[in-house]
């Protein structure tokens, strides 16, 4: 297995498992239940996931939606403060494996699991068969500690992966930035676009996303920040499928980076969202357009400069 961080020799820890796509608001609350405990029991902390979605493994032609990449979700599991971060590559093997067997085989024997927090909602094991209960009794056989994260609700709803990527599908960026606890970001490669935004004004990077299974969020303008060779810029980011210039179905990203100029094709730049500002539209007459574009790019200034 993969670690990132600091070299394991041996060693016992208080630890948790999951895939935690987008380490979210509810996966720091967990997070920081295991190094509670840690510090209690005067044990290093450590987190076990996976570099692939498990469902991906068993299902060849499954499609997850995800919140962010492998890269990305190592980079903020490591602001949590939790001491270990342990990639899993999961396998056929493991997906065979039942709770017990996993516990025992992976858990304790190969990771050194000395205390398990399991989040409310977790199961593990071949086809999930087992629950909390299987899982205190497991861990009494094998000298380990089973305990039951308590779980984290706003507005009287749980925290979840599910619950933000439908906010960033219905453009509610602003509440599902609070919960990711970040501005949730896109990635890509600048390619050949249709170079109609130069000849009226508003020139734009198209931008093909290497992140192949991250959330598209819902069609429609965009207040971004743009983050290029370590300098970040205002921009504005459309999400469409153009319909005012063609019937062409397929999506487009593209952003107007403000005070920039430069010539980006074939590089590679993130956007981060700041702020969805209106819905994808038609329009009768391209001047119509352009008047829209105008009045977009105002209402991006002001939104960002109210940040």
């Amino acid at each position: 297995m993969d670690l990132t961080g600091k070299s394991i020799v041996g060693g016992s820890f208080v630890g948790t498992i999951g895939f935690f796509d987008g380490v979210h608001l509810g996966h720091r609350y967990l997070l920081n239940q295991v190094k509670e405990e840690a510090k209690r029991l005067n044990l290093p902390s450590a987190v076990v996931t996976f570099p692939v979605h498990p469902r991906k493994v068993l299902q060849k032609d499954y499609q997850p939606a995800l919140l962010c990449r492998y890269e990305e979700k190592i980079e903020q599991l490591q602001t949590t403060g939790i001491d270990y971060c342990i990639t899993l590559p999961f396998t056929t093997d493991i997906a065979e494996m039942t709770a017990q067997e996993f516990m025992q085989q992976v858990l304790k024997q190969d990771i050194g699991i000395h205390t398990l927090i399991v989040g409310y909602d977790h199961r593990f094991g071949h086809n999930r068969e087992d629950g909390f209960q299987e899982y205190v009794k497991y861990g009494n056989e094998l000298g380990m500690n089973v305990i039951e994260a308590r779980e984290l609700q706003i507005d009287g709803e749980n925290v979840s992966s599910t619950k933000i990527r439908r906010l960033l599908k219905n453009g509610e960026i602003e509440k599902a930035n609070s919960l990711l606890t970040y501005n949730y970001t896109l990635s890509g490669k600048i390619v050949e676009g249709y170079r109609v935004g130069r000849t009226i004004g508003f020139p734009t990077a198209n931008i093909k996303s290497w992140e192949r299974y991250k959330v598209i969020p819902k069609l429609g303008v965009y207040a971004v920040l743009v983050h290029i060779r370590d300098i970040i810029y205002e921009g504005m980011l459309y999400i469409g499928t153009r319909p005012t210039l063609h019937d062409d179905p397929e999506i487009s990203v593209e952003v107007n980076i403000f005070n920039f100029n430069a010539d980006l094709y074939d590089q590679s730049l993130t956007v981060e969202f700041i702020d969805f500002i209106r819905e994808d539209k038609k329009f009768d007459r391209m001047e119509e357009l352009i008047d829209q574009i105008h009045n977009d790019k105002s209402l991006v200034l002001q939104r960002l400069k109210n940040m």
